[in-house]
């Protein structure tokens, strides 16, 4: 698991320098790797083969998931732009539920054999989503914001209408956000980030490092990781069995992909802001009912009763909460960046993602074995702490255009409680092409008047 951690977070870092590919180059080059990674794994003769695999299939991982989002961003209307961003999270979900009931299918079915099938199979799965990405991605249409930003430009506007208006380029919309598109490019060419230092350069910018970090590593602090990875080592304690164990994982599966349904369609209607603070304290309070209760009653005690209220709470009850804030890990992140800071910035929050990962990784075991219970506490109050730093300090981004984030993380005020914010002018694409259509609306009547003879 850890190699697979660690290669991650080269494959985010590496990511931040394939923007030269274009959106659909870096998706290729990810899926690739991921692909290489994926044979030699399925392939296995020996446990080295196998790390070697997870080494490659780690890294592409790593540039798939830092390159998903910001081209999701990149495509969307603003209007739906969360829900688009969300699939990030809901595929994993996906991913998670198959993988988690054919590995439950191929351990019952061979376990005690010696069959290799037992693990080959579900290793090869991994492959067939991979493969199709890698198949279909230049069917899709390229960032038209990357585009633009490399003098691609009226094939930008072609994608900009095709995504936006069914491909009508003289659409009021489309021409305002193009407009707005190349005005902002033009600036942000002259202070781009070539290297991960500049993007600290100015206020605007740290903000969005420091939210877009905090967004990645609150997830983990969640416990979410301690949860998904050690919960059938957790259930062994209490005396379940690791068929048992596996198949609990898999109802948890079936109930985060439900939640995940559900808050997929109140990410653009309620907001970022409600989902991230309140998932965080649903989160705290499924954590301190799972800590009360191996508190009172530990795993050696016999109690059926309070085994299964601790099933509930801390895995399926907390994983439902989870949904409504880990979401936002990839949302946020992929759309408070500017064209020129958004491949890097994403690439450090994905960075961030993977460390975080690895540190809860690497610590639960030990945690768990030393101190046990109390161990939730450490995630109680990170919960709590995350509501807090989210209530303070992030902005809610529903139906903010891309080209309107640089205005509210420069305007804004860094207290965000009680404050209000309204796009300035020059960005805000709804009242341009108001005007827009106001012009068209004239032009027409002008072609359709007829001439009066006015005789003297």
């Amino acid at each position: 698991m850890q190699e697979n951690l660690y290669c991650g977070f080269f494959g985010a870092f590496a990511a931040g320098y394939c923007d030269p590919l274009g959106r659909r180059g870096t998706l290729a080059l990810g899926s690739a790797f991921f692909i290489v990674g994926g044979v030699l794994q399925t392939a296995a003769e020996a446990i080295s083969m196998l790390y070697v695999g997870r080494l490659i299939a780690g890294f592409g991982i790593g540039i798939l998931v830092e390159i998903v989002p910001q081209f999701q961003a990149e495509i969307a209307h603003a209007s739906v732009r969360g829900i688009v961003t969300s699939l990030q999270q809901t595929m994993l979900g996906i991913g998670a539920l198959c993988a988690t009931w054919v590995g439950y299918g191929c351990f019952t079915r061979w376990e005690d054999t010696g069959n290799s099938a037992q693990w080959r199979i579900p290793l090869a799965l991994q492959l067939v989503p991979a493969i199709g990405l890698l198949s279909c991605i230049y069917l899709f249409p390229e960032s038209p914001r990357w585009l633009i930003d490399h003098g691609r430009h009226e094939e930008g506007l072609t994608t900009l209408a095709r995504l936006h208006s069914n491909g009508d380029i003289s659409n009021a919309y489309v021409q305002a956000e193009y407009e707005i598109i190349l005005s902002q490019i033009a600036d942000e060419h002259e202070n781009s980030a070539k290297t991960y230092a500049e993007l600290f350069k100015n206020k605007a910018n740290t903000r969005r490092i420091i939210i877009a970090c905090a967004c990645q590593a609150s997830t983990q602090l969640t416990g979410v990781s301690a949860i998904q990875y050690y919960s059938p080592a957790i259930f062994a304690q209490i005396g379940i069995s690791a068929e048992k164990a596996l198949l609990y994982q898999g109802i948890n599966s079936i109930i985060g992909e439900f939640a995940q349904f559900t808050f997929f369609f109140l990410i653009d209607r309620v907001g970022r802001r409600p989902l991230q603070i309140g998932g965080n304290l649903a989160c705290a309070v499924a954590f301190i009912i799972g800590a009360a209760l191996l508190a009172v009653y530990p795993p050696d005690t016999v109690n059926t009763a309070a085994h299964w209220a601790f099933i509930v709470a801390s895995t399926w009850v907390f994983n439902f909460c989870f949904c409504a804030s880990g979401t936002m890990s990839w949302i946020i992140p992929a759309e408070i960046f500017n064209t020129a800071t958004r491949v890097k910035g994403i690439s450090i929050a994905t960075m961030i993602a993977f460390a975080f990962n690895t540190l809860i990784g690497q610590v639960t075991p030990i945690a768990l074995e030393n101190i046990g219970w109390k161990f939730y506490i450490v995630f109680i109050i990170c919960d709590v702490t995350n509501a807090l730093f989210f209530y303070l300090f992030l902005p809610e981004t529903k139906g903010v255009t891309l080209e309107e984030m640089n205005d509210l993380f420069t305007n804004s005020p860094l207290l965000v409680v009680g404050s209000k914010w309204q796009p300035s002018p020059e960005v805000d694409v709804n009242r341009l092409a108001e005007k827009k259509d106001g012009l068209m609306e004239i032009e027409n009547l002008d072609a359709k008047a007829v001439p009066v003879k006015v005789e003297v």
